[in-house]
Formats: structure tokens, sequence, C-alpha cells
């Protein structure tokens, strides 16, 4: 990876929690239906093939803010993006890992790398067209990266200013108007992207929402947002109070014939935010009224919530489970004293009770124990491990004996940082669970919490990162890449500013290994390099992965077609239909 890189820094937020609740080579026909589904990853909606028409309603907590594809991430807003904006490739929307595949969108293939990966070239297909029936051109998806690049604009991903030649220094079309020479239009059709190092997963990389062509006549800046082209099925009718209620219409001019992906049954979605959890819960519980055809992509179901719905079977039958790639995890600083010593950190890592974690998390229901830094999902490369064995219920014996070896016989204090947001994954539940745990093996834990801002700017922070804290990531598509290249790479320490190598791991052959990886453009092969390198790093005890989390959430009685992959980890509201 190039140095300094911001590479995945947004999905460290809870912005990530909120999205999931934040890879196969030709397009296929689009997802089958779930009506008869075994429950796995959707659910199976009620009886009957969907149809066209009516209206879905989203019930979400968090609005849809920004609604511009230059500001928004890729999995913002619970798909509701991908209705309105297509990009140059996107998620197969298909339950379950099938769903974790890249797939051509506008244009007809994932691209044509050169040899060394360092050109990626991109045809579109015949007949795209905006809500307004003009031709999509390869210049408009041009424009609207070049647009992301605004300081006015900030906010998406940022990838392309990490990997476009140029890109770090340029500043939008706004001030410059010669715009990015590492792009070229050689035609209407054609678009070639020059990168200053190897990226094999560009394919990924052309999902994010900078692809969406934006006709630079119809650019309104920052005011974009309230009416941007469409160039998928719907188009944005009403936006209020910045999100806070966005209306979707058709848009008349997609064509299907061009888009194999989005079902676009409803005529009409309605996403209404800014709403009490457990209000969306007992509204999509009632199902009554236009509830009845309401789903959420961002409220989970809490585990008395659970409890009470699992002992109802039709109920228990409209609970959509999703899987997003992220790991819960201890960091540990090795600068800091006495987790500089490797021992030290292995003790902790025997000594861990992850049973009692995982209850204080919510159950075993949501969340799944972790002993691998990556998801257990072979999208990711996943290669199970456990190097540190301490069962269900924590190694107390071997935690003492490694203590000893480290020269603490009598035991040691620490200090464990944590946030105060008790709706968060760094809990004060979670904190007690673990100050349990590790005093059965002579560790002394002192909790330390802080306001969600203060935590995040605190164990972000180079010169004031704790030395034992909880963690979590999140990656912004289901590789090994955007998961171990930003904590472990040592050209991506970052001493000025939102720091994620928390154990400031600098090791030349895990760079070496990062940048081999980034070379290939065989997916599977990348995926295989990717699980090799998690297990070697985890050898060092840089971090003591606890749990995945699972993610349980109800629709409406009359919501058909319930996919949900392994991707976004929430119901596809591009598949859903209500008739």
């Amino acid at each position: 990876m190039s140095q300094p890189s911001v590479i995945s820094r947004r999905v460290a937020t809870a912005a990530a929690v909120s999205l999931a609740l934040v890879a196969g080579l030709a397009a296929c026909a689009g997802p089958k239906s779930s009506d008869d589904a075994d429950g796995g990853s959707g659910g199976s909606g009620t009886s009957g093939k969907p149809q066209k028409g009516g209206t879905l309603t989203v019930l979400n907590s968090n609005p849809q803010e920004d609604f511009d594809p230059a500001r928004l991430y890729t999995s913002g807003g619970g798909n509701v993006p991908s209705l309105v904006f297509r990009t140059l490739t996107t998620r197969n929307r298909e339950n379950g890992a099938a769903g974790a595949e890249v797939v051509p969108d506008l244009a007809t293939d994932l691209g044509t790398p050169s040899k060394n990966a360092t050109v990626w070239t991109y045809t579109l297909k015949d007949g795209l067209k905006y809500e307004d029936g003009t031709a999509i051109t390869s210049a408009d998806i041009k424009y609207g990266i070049e647009r992301s690049f605004a300081a006015e604009l900030s906010g998406g991903a940022p990838y392309l200013r990490d990997w476009l030649i140029g890109g770090a220094d340029y500043q939008g079309p706004y001030k410059d108007k010669k715009g990015l020479a590492s792009i070229e239009v050689p035609d209407d059709k054609t678009i070639v992207f020059h990168l200053n190092k190897p990226e094999g997963e560009f394919p990924f990389l052309a999902t994010q929402t900078q692809t969406t062509p934006v006709p630079k006549a119809k650019d309104t800046g920052t005011k974009y947002e309230e009416h941007p082209v469409s160039s998928g099925p719907y188009k944005v009718v009403t936006n209020e109070n910045d999100g806070e209620r966005l209306v979707l219409e058709r848009n008349e001019h997609w064509s299907a014939e061009t888009d194999e992906e989005r079902k676009a049954y409803p005529d009409k979605i309605d996403v209404r935010s800014g709403l009490d959890s457990a209000v969306i819960n007992q509204r999509l519980s009632a199902s009554q009224g236009v509830d009845a055809a309401a789903v959420t992509t961002d409220t989970n179901l809490g585990p008395a919530e659970l409890a009470k719905v699992s002992g109802d079977k039709k109920l228990a039958a409209r609970v959509g489970t999703g899987h997003f790639g992220y790991t819960n995890y201890i960091a540990f600083n090795p600068k800091v004293k006495p987790f500089d010593n490797p021992k030290v950190r292995q003790a902790i890592s025997y000594a861990v009770d992850r049973s009692s974690v995982i209850n204080a998390a919510g159950g075993s229901s949501l969340a799944e124990p972790a002993t691998t830094y990556l998801p257990n999902q072979k999208s990711f490369g996943y290669t199970p491990y456990d190097h540190f064995p301490a069962g269900g219920t924590g190694n107390a014996s071997k935690a003492k004996e490694l203590l000893k070896e480290a020269g603490y016989p009598k035991g040691l204090k620490v200090t464990l940082t944590h946030s105060n947001d008790k709706d968060f994954e760094t809990s004060p539940e979670i904190a007690t669970a673990l100050q349990a745990a590790l005093k059965k093996a002579g560790i002394t834990v002192e909790l330390k919490g802080l306001e969600s801002n203060d935590y995040s700017d605190t164990i972000h922070s180079a010169s004031k990162e704790p030395g034992f804290f909880l963690a979590h990531w999140g990656a912004d598509w289901p590789s090994g890449g955007p998961f171990l290249a930003p904590i472990f790479d040592g050209r991506q320490i970052v001493k000025d500013g939102a720091n994620f190598n928390t154990g400031f791991l600098n090791d030349a052959s895990v760079n070496k290994e990062i940048d081999e990886i980034n070379k290939l453009t065989d997916l599977d092969a990348a995926a295989t390099r990717w699980g090799a390198l998690d297990k070697k790093i985890g050898e060092q005890a840089l971090t003591v992965p606890l749990f995945h989390p699972v993610y349980k959430r109800l629709f409406g009685q009359d919501v058909k077609n319930v996919v949900i992959s392994d991707w976004t980890g929430v119901l596809d509201i591009s598949q859903a239909a209500v008739k």
C-alpha cells in the first residue's frame, strides 16, 4: 500500500455498525426468490411470487444524510443509495456467501487490467440512460469521480484519492478545470484508470458510489443531494431534513435489460428515519397498515426483543439473519508497558472468556466467537486458527504460567479502555465480562470508560493510544485487503492523524506480502493469501479477536423475496417486493 494511506478510515466508526446494522467474476441472472428459503440468510416472506407494485416503507434510526454519490460510502444507508446510483460494478444480489461476489453494473464486465494491475479499462453497456432520458457516458463517470475530490463534498471513501496517480493533490473540478489526467475517456463508452500501484481488487473499488455518473450540466454542488440525477431504477422526489424522509419513485428511463441485479418491484420507496429503535421493532412486530410492507436496514432486535420474537412462530418467520464482515477485538499498544512483552499479551489471550463476552454482547444468537482476525467468511480468505486456545471459558492456568515467565508471578494490574456507549460493541458490559475473566488469571483490570467521541479520538491517536482497549473493524468490501492492510501495514501508521494500525506493526515481510497480494487479479487466489497472512500476524498477539456480530431484523408480513447477502448483512431493498 502507498504511504501514508487513509484506506478504510470510516469503517472504524459506528457507521459501519449501522450498516451491518458495514467479490465471482461474472454477472449472474440475479438472485433467486427466497420464498422457499430455509431461514438461513434471508427470511421466507409471505407466500406467492413477488409482483411489481405497491409501496415499500423503510423504518430506520439513522437518517440518509448527504444523499450525494460523492459523499456517500457504498455501504451507507442500507442499500438505499443503490436504488438511485448505479456504479461501474456492484455486489451480487443473492443470499449469503454468493452475495459477497462483485459483478458488473454499468460496465460490461469487471474491467480489464494491465499486466501489473496498475491500469484498469472499463466499457459501458449499451442503452444506459438517466432519469431525463439522456445517455450516460464515460465522461459523466469521470466527472462524478472528480467532484468527489472537492473539499465541500467530502465524506466518501478515500481509496480513489489513494490509488489514482495525482489523486493525493487533486482538489476537484470546481478548483481544477483540467481534471484528473489519470482517468481517461477515449470515447463515450470507455474509461481508463491509471493507478500509482498494483491493485488487483479494483473491481471492488468500482462498486463505490464515487463511480456513479454525474452529468456536469446538472451538477449543483452541495445542493446536488436534494435532487441527484438518477441512473438507477428509482429517482428522488422528496428529500426532507437532509434524508430524514426520502421518497423514491420509478425512473421510467431505467431499463431492466441493462441491470441484472436490481429487481425494483415496488412502485415507491418511502424511507422514514430518526425513529427510536424500540418503536421501529414494535411497528414491524405489529405489522399494521403501511408497516405490513415495511423493513429496516439499521435496527437490530435486542436480546429481550429476540427472546419474545423467538417464542412466536409467526414473528420468528419474519426475522432476517445477516452476517457482515466485522470483528470485535481487544487491541494492544506494544509501546506501553507491560504490553511490550509478548508473553503478557499471550497471557491475556489465554485468559479471555469468550462465552461471557458473547453473553454481554447479547447472546449466541447475536454474536459468534472469533479466534481469527478475519471474519469467518470465505470471501475474506478465512483460515481457521487459534494460536492461544482459551476454550469457551478461558484458560487461567496457562495465562498464569505465561505471566510468571513474563516476570509477574503474583499477577499484574492493567487498565482497559472502553466506550461508555451501552449500544456499542466496546460497551461497559463487555469490558466488565473481560475484567471478571482476567481476574481468574491473576490480572486485576481497572476499567476506564470514555464518552464515544473521546473514546474514538483517544484510541485512534498515535500519541494518546492506551495500552489495552476494546476495538472493532468492518470491511468496505468482502476481502482480506481492507481488513488487514489498514490495521497491520506499517506504512499506514499515521502519527499526526487518525491511526488504525493500533499495534504499530511495521514488519517488512508483512508489508511485502500485502504488496504481492495486491498484484493478484485472481480474487480467489488473493483470498487464500489473505487468510495465510492473517494466521501469520495472529502469532504476534497484537489483538485478541472476541466475536463477530450477527444481525437479526424484523420485516413486515407483506414483504416478499427477502435477500440478505454477506456483503452487507442487511435486507436488500432492490430485491424486496410487497405484492
